[in-house]
């Protein structure tokens, strides 16, 4: 890959983490219910969605990274 392609894989990747902690909220907010499981079951979803936010940056900063030494 080129150093344009990783750049641009890095942009994506953070957005997508931005993406990912919007999206925890949404849906948290948008699956709960009026029952004690659904409401469980929408925070532990939301949590799961939210995880995905680290992943998202460590690989944005490694594909700028290697950007930069592909320069």
């Amino acid at each position: 890959m080129n150093s344009n392609q990783l750049k641009m894989l890095s942009k994506a990747c953070l957005l997508l983490g931005f993406a990912s902690i919007a999206g925890s909220i949404a849906v948290w907010y948008l699956t709960r219910g009026t029952s004690l499981d659904t409401q469980a079951h929408a925070e532990r979803f939301g949590i799961f969605v939210g995880l995905w936010a680290p992943t998202f940056f460590i690989l944005s900063n490694r594909f700028d990274r290697c950007a930069d030494k592909a320069t």
